[in-house]
């Protein structure tokens, strides 16, 4: 007797979602946040990335209420300083108070003679999207934000410590969405998509 062919499992549900999720905005992102148990299992999740050589080149930084305060600070002194729009450096930094729990993505690449730098980044993002989908599966809204922060040598210093090639691959913004949010326009597949027999 042989063995039947080894058959994957289908998840309908897990299709559906990926096809209508949607980034919450920051400023529709309010308490609880998610803790405890549930923060772990989302973490846990988004270390489930695509990672050739199992390098782990990644840091995670879970900012609570203090460290979010010194995120916006900082961002206002650098921003300031830097002669950066004050709209914009605002909007930064308010993000960083406003939002119940940011969890910083760092991409922490390892020297390796067959893997490149950017596959170990790629890898980055991917635990950025990870961790936003795992929020979305406990019921949690998300959102993904990087700007000027992410790569200014004084702030990844001052905030974590870090230097090129090391940089943050993003501030996942977690909590509880306040409203639906919003979709947007999306490409058109004929625009994006190549078939090639």
């Amino acid at each position: 007797m042989t063995d039947a062919p080894y058959q994957p499992p289908k998840w309908p549900q897990l299709a559906e979602f990926l096809r209508l999720r949607r980034s919450t905005p920051a400023q529709l992102l309010n308490a609880p946040a998610p803790e405890g148990a549930v923060l772990e299992d989302i973490l846990t999740s988004a270390l489930r990335v695509p990672d050739h050589g199992k390098l782990a080149p990644w840091r995670i930084v879970v900012h609570g209420p203090e460290s979010r305060a010194g995120l916006a600070a900082l961002t206002r002194e650098l921003g300031h300083g830097a002669g950066r729009v004050p709209e914009k450096v605002e909007k930064s930094a308010t993000a960083f108070d406003q939002s119940p729990l940011v969890v910083a993505v760092l991409s922490h690449p390892v020297a390796h003679d067959a893997i490149p730098l950017l596959e170990q980044q790629l890898s980055a993002g991917a635990v950025c999207l990870e961790m936003m989908h795992a929020a979305m599966a406990h019921g949690f809204g998300a959102n993904w934000l990087s700007g000027w922060m992410a790569f200014d040598p004084e702030f990844l210093s001052r905030a974590y410590g870090i230097a090129a090639p090391q940089f943050v691959a993003g501030f996942i913004h977690l909590g509880t969405p306040s409203a639906k949010a919003p979709e947007r326009p999306r490409p058109e597949m004929g625009d994006i998509v190549t078939y090639r027999d």
